[in-house]
């Protein structure tokens, strides 16, 4: 016995360290998750080959009509059932980054998805998997405005289209705050998953093909990119605040001339290229929120009407100009819309000058009050309308 033992004495004590290292381990390591290790990237593409990375000059320029789009994407079945959620965001920063990355994160959720809870929170996920991914700006600010420094190649729509020059009741700019403020505390919205992409259902921009649908919320798709890129281990890297003055980022956008196409237009899109509101006008009435001019873009059913300004093509139907502008006219408020077909000649303010009256192509004005809708249209530029009159000086 005191043989076998001598004899594999190296044995046990081997043995008597591995029993230590193991309870040392139990010990010290007893309640802690184990620790998470992000794959590599294997063969993973360059940032910059990325199909709509960041310097892509038209990434939301649909390849197929609004009908077909909407065919075509519904067709698409989704990648995933249950997308894995991006973890928490992490702020840190000083209170005026706090406040710049609240307001830019309230500012694209109203711009792009409206009012509704569950499209804005879904578009501040998306900004927020953007600011954390390599291949995108590393502030908040920075990727909401991404690319409103170029004529073309906006990351989000809003920041090219004029719709910078919107405003928003106040109520509903509290209501996006709040929402911001939770996600930049740390709320995620599990819905989109890892989401860096989204475009509506009724466009089919040429990438929607070469990513991953994963979710739909409201009327937007959402998308990741494919491989190591689209994973969450991707999303790696740390916000440190240094968030830039959004006021600055926006007037340098609006400073850009852009080409006419990305302005839109009254019967394509039913929108108003600037809105003048009673209270736009009146100074103090507004929200303190970054809209430093009375003008806004409008939409159909924009909760303010006003004097809507809208850009209008030879071609266009007569027809579906009153349609498109009866809805932005809604309610019994005194609303009115005036149209020209050259966006250079798109006032910036009221009153009309006699150059703006001179260059108009489209008038109306609802019923209201008993009074008949007074409709009238450049016959020049579209001949024998169904309906309305023809514009002073302006017959064929």
């Amino acid at each position: 016995m005191a043989d076998h033992l001598r004899l594999n004495a190296p044995l046990y004590a081997i043995g008597a360290i591995l029993l230590l290292v193991f309870a040392g381990l139990a010990l010290f390591g007893r309640g802690a998750e184990p620790p998470t290790v992000s794959p590599e990237p294997v063969a993973a593409a360059p940032l910059d080959a990325l199909p709509a990375n960041a310097q892509e000059a038209a990434p939301t320029l649909s390849a197929l009509t609004p009908g077909d789009a909407q065919a075509r994407n519904a067709a698409v079945p989704f990648a995933d059932s249950d997308p894995v959620a991006a973890r928490p965001f992490v702020f840190a920063g000083t209170a005026a980054d706090r406040t710049r990355a609240r307001d830019c994160l309230a500012l694209a959720a109203m711009a792009e998805a409206g009012a509704g809870d569950g499209d804005q929170r879904a578009v501040m996920q998306v900004v927020l998997n953007r600011v954390r991914h390599p291949a995108f700006a590393k502030t908040v600010c920075g990727v909401v405005f991404q690319g409103s420094e170029r004529p073309t190649g906006c990351q989000f729509t809003f920041t090219c289209d004029g719709s910078l020059a919107r405003s928003y009741p106040a109520a509903m700019w509290r209501a996006a705050r709040e929402r911001a403020d939770a996600a930049l505390g740390g709320h995620v919205d599990r819905a989109v998953g890892t989401a860096t992409h989204y475009h509506a259902d009724y466009v089919y921009p040429y990438w929607s093909a070469e990513l991953d649908k994963i979710a739909a919320v409201g009327p937007h798709l959402f998308f990741r990119w494919r491989g190591w890129w689209g994973s969450r281990a991707a999303l790696s890297a740390r916000y440190a605040g240094g968030e830039p003055d959004p006021m600055a980022l926006r007037a340098q956008a609006q400073e850009v001339v852009r080409p006419e196409a990305m302005i839109p237009r009254l019967a394509e899109d039913g929108a108003a290229v600037r809105t003048i509101t009673a209270a736009s006008l009146q100074p103090g009435t507004g929200d303190a929120a970054p809209s430093p001019t009375p003008a806004t873009t409008g939409a159909p059913g924009s909760p303010e009407p006003g004097v809507h300004f809208v850009l209008v093509a030879q071609g266009d139907s007569p027809q579906a100009l009153v349609e498109r502008a009866r809805a932005l006219c809604p309610g019994d408020a005194y609303c009115q819309v005036y149209g020209w077909s050259d966006a250079g000649d798109i006032p910036a303010a009221l009153p009309l000058s006699d150059t703006a009256r001179r260059a108009l192509r489209f008038s109306f004005l609802p019923a209201r009050g008993g009074n008949a809708a007074a409709i009238y249209f450049d016959c020049r530029l579209f001949p024998s309308p169904e309906t309305g009159a023809c514009l002073p000086r302006a017959r064929p």
